[in-house]
């Protein structure tokens, strides 16, 4: 078996892995979870992060084929569409990013907003492959984080997105709206049935307390031995206790509100008003003397 050749760029502000994986044979490449720069404080929307990796394609003489999506982020705003218009290739994300529109559509009001992917290029079945050149991808369904993740199998590489992280740091959230913490403990159970060797690569890392360096690359024996929050011998009862407890310590991602209304429409902003100008929505709920005051 042939595998692929993985670069990976890690967005330090964001705490993102993005990666270009690739057939050498072939040249033919995929871009999995691009990073668009986006500065909260000024609204400004910048490209020097997903230009670095278009960059290193055109470098190694990459055609990019795919821009693929592990889930509808909620902590960074996706760049897939900046990778089509710069290469043609077509957006894709699991299948069940419908659940995902249908529960954030009328939290943002978003009355543009299609509810059956239309927004994609191509929605992926659990189990379904596509080709990468000589290589096939193919498409693992792991919910729990959001009813949408898929995980994607590259040769002896799994890229699982928010399934879970390296494993001195753990699993993921399973408190946004369609999580589910029975959900994610069993995907983690079907992504670790792989062989020991299968090297998984993560989306996201915060650096462990003890550890120094970013990391984003480990083996399924690693976290089969080694994950603090889902190692062998770890329940699913006791799985869902420590997720559920944990999850309600954790504040909101700092870009929560602008990535979501942008990557459920397949990292599109919601259409300009008159004057041109795009803008993201911040629902507020007013109780008590906050209502009060704003005359409600």
């Amino acid at each position: 078996m042939t595998n692929p050749d993985i670069t990976a760029f890690f967005d330090e502000k964001t705490n993102t892995a993005t990666y270009l994986v690739a057939d050498v044979g072939t040249r033919k490449a995929a871009v999995i979870d691009p990073v668009l720069d986006y500065d909260f404080r000024s609204g400004e929307v910048g490209t020097t992060s997903i230009e670095e990796v278009l960059r290193a394609a055109r470098d190694k003489r990459y055609e990019i084929v795919w821009a693929l999506e592990t889930h509808a982020h909620a902590d960074h705003l996706s760049a897939a569409p900046y990778v089509k218009a710069r290469t043609g290739a077509p957006v894709a994300i699991g299948e069940h990013i419908v659940d995902v529109q249908k529960i954030f559509r009328p939290v943002f009001m978003a009355d543009d907003l299609k509810t059956d992917g239309g927004d994609f290029d191509r929605l992926l079945r659990d189990g379904e492959k596509i080709p990468l050149g000589d290589l096939q991808i193919e498409i693992i369904h792991t919910p729990g984080h959001t009813p949408a993740d898929v995980s994607y199998k590259i040769g002896d590489a799994i890229f699982v997105g928010d399934t879970m992280f390296m494993p001195d740091y753990g699993t993921a959230r399973a408190d946004f709206p369609g999580g589910d913490a029975r959900q994610l403990y069993r995907s983690i159970r079907r992504i670790l049935d792989y062989p020991p060797q299968t090297r998984l690569f993560m989306c996201h890392d915060y650096k462990a307390p003890g550890r120094t360096e970013f990391a984003w690359e480990t083996t399924v024996a690693e976290e089969r031995t080694k994950n603090v929050h889902a190692r062998e011998g770890v329940s699913e009862d006791e799985f869902v206790k420590m997720r559920t407890a944990r999850d309600r310590t954790l504040a909101a991602p700092t870009l929560l509100l602008p990535s979501i209304q942008t990557n459920i429409r397949a990292g599109k902003f919601p259409p300009a008003e008159s004057n041109g100008v795009h803008y993201l929505m911040i629902p507020m709920k007013l109780t008590g003397n906050a209502a009060q005051a704003s005359g409600e």
